[in-house]
């Protein structure tokens, strides 16, 4: 299950990230409110967490346009915006729950699941793609049938790459979303694990994760474009 946490305080956001990949869910992370608004419109997220206060765009107007637009993706408001007016002003705009900084986790995870219990109905808990296979509740993954054996982190990239699938990923975008932290332009550690993830997925199959000189990395069939 996909979650997208809109928050610009980076403490706040990596906590969140964290806490809710270690209990089973995928997130992305959003700064600003017109980026999180452009991440909702994309769809493909199970919940949207969403602060009030946001540069660019504030939570209020991001989830006005949401809701504008037909989304009726579950949004959980996540705010330190406490007064009673602000929880009836976010419930009536269409929010399907509020909850005020600062908070217990415990809590957050609880209504977490409650929503996306109560939301569209789920994909199948695996990921595929041709011959490629990640079940996400047992972490089996196969290739051509054959069972594959994945570090942690390399099964977490794997899901990230399945899960855009198609689409050219940046180093800072993967380095974010798999290790949790900025992307400094010196460190091979992603180089390095993506070597290995091939090495592991090709010793059963054509290479699947290619490389754009100068732009980054894309799960799929290779082009003429394709770097070594």
């Amino acid at each position: 299950m996909k979650i997208l946490v809109v928050e610009d305080e980076p403490k706040t956001a990596a906590y969140l990230r964290r806490g809710l990949t270690e209990n089973g869910f995928a997130v992305d992370v959003a700064r600003q409110g017109d980026e999180g608004l452009r991440r909702a419109l994309a769809g493909g997220y199970d919940l949207v967490i969403l602060d009030v206060m946001l540069p660019q765009r504030d939570g209020w107007s991001v989830l006005a346009e949401l809701r504008r637009a037909g989304h009726q993706t579950p949004v959980l408001f996540l705010t330190a915006r406490d007064a009673v007016g602000d929880r009836v002003r976010g419930l009536n705009a269409g929010a399907d729950d509020y909850l005020c900084k600062p908070f217990a986790f415990a809590e957050l995870l609880a209504r977490v699941r409650a929503r996306t219990r109560r939301g569209r109905t789920l994909p199948e808990g695996s990921l595929r793609h041709g011959d490629l296979s990640l079940d996400l509740a047992s972490h089996r993954v196969e290739r051509g049938g054959r069972p594959v054996e994945l570090t942690a982190r390399e099964e977490a990239l794997l899901v990230f790459f399945l899960r855009h699938a198609g689409e050219v990923l940046t180093r800072p975008r993967i380095y974010q979303a798999v290790w949790d932290e900025f992307y400094d332009g010196e460190s091979n550690t992603l180089e390095v694990h993506v070597m290995e993830l091939r090495r592991k997925l090709e010793a059963h199959g054509p290479r699947v994760i290619h490389t754009l000189r100068g732009r980054g990395y894309y799960l799929g069939e290779p082009t003429p474009r394709e770097a070594p």
